[in-house]
Parts: C-alpha cells; sequence; structure tokens
C-alpha cells in the first residue's frame, strides 16, 4: 500500500510549494531561524537531563526520641491547655 509512497517527483512538488509560499528571498533566513530553534530545543532538553537528580536511596528514618522526652513534653503541652482557654474565656465576655 506505501509501496511508493515518496517518489522523488513528491519531494519536487513539497519544494516548489515552499518556494511559492516563503519565496527563494526569505527562504535562507526561515532556514536560519529555524537552524536556531533546534539548537536552542536541543540545548534545553540537555539541560534539562542534566538537572534531573540521580535517584537515591530511600531517606533515613528520624532519629528516635526517648520517651522520657515526650512524656515531658506532653505534660507541658497539658498544663499549657488550661491557661489559654481561661484567657480565651475571659475575653470572649
Amino acid at each position: 500500500m506505501l509501496r511508493n509512497a515518496l517518489e522523488p517527483w513528491h519531494l519536487l512538488v513539497v519544494v516548489a510549494a515552499v518556494v511559492l509560499l516563503f519565496g527563494y528571498k526569505r527562504l535562507p533566513e526561515v532556514a536560519r531561524g529555524l537552524g536556531r530553534s533546534m539548537r536552542i530545543l536541543k540545548a534545553e532538553t540537555r539541560a534539562l537531563h542534566e538537572d534531573d537528580p540521580a535517584p537515591q536511596a530511600a531517606p533515613a528514618p528520624p532519629p528516635a526520641v526517648e520517651p522520657a522526652v515526650v512524656a515531658e513534653a506532653e505534660a507541658d503541652a497539658d498544663k499549657q491547655e488550661p491557661a489559654r482557654s481561661s484567657a480565651e474565656g475571659g475575653a470572649t465576655q
């Protein structure tokens, strides 16, 4: 089916259409712009690949907290809660 899909005369028709659309004077300008765009795209994709960090191992677990320290922190939090509620209650009345 696609045995002779792109023959030499097809290419001649495409080139003739491009010349008619852009004109022979603008073709070098268009080609230069296309070349610059391709260089920029290539440089940006290369930079994007270089910026990707290498896959690292799983992060280290957080350090274990001693139970005595946790109990003290909870006790301090319990002591501070009634003081807050009484201050808030007095301000709302």
